[in-house]
């Protein structure tokens, strides 16, 4: 598969976001009255966070290794 940087930078840029939404979806639901009440929707946004992490540092990688 070809990947262009710049199909790259998008994506990033794109997970980046979502990344930034789980974050305070979970700030908000972590304020709520109950948490525990939300403990399994909590617990898959930080799972998700973490799977979304993982594909940025992947991403910067191949962005660096592209651009030597």
């Amino acid at each position: 598969m070809d990947i262009k940087v710049s199909d790259l930078v998008e994506a990033k840029r794109q997970i980046d976001s979502t990344l930034n939404k789980l974050r305070e979806t979970v700030k908000t639901l972590e304020a709520k009255e109950n948490p525990n009440r939300y403990k399994s929707q909590i617990t898959l946004a930080r799972r998700r966070i973490e799977a979304f992490e993982i594909s940025v540092f992947l991403i910067e990688r191949e962005i660096n290794d592209l651009g030597k």
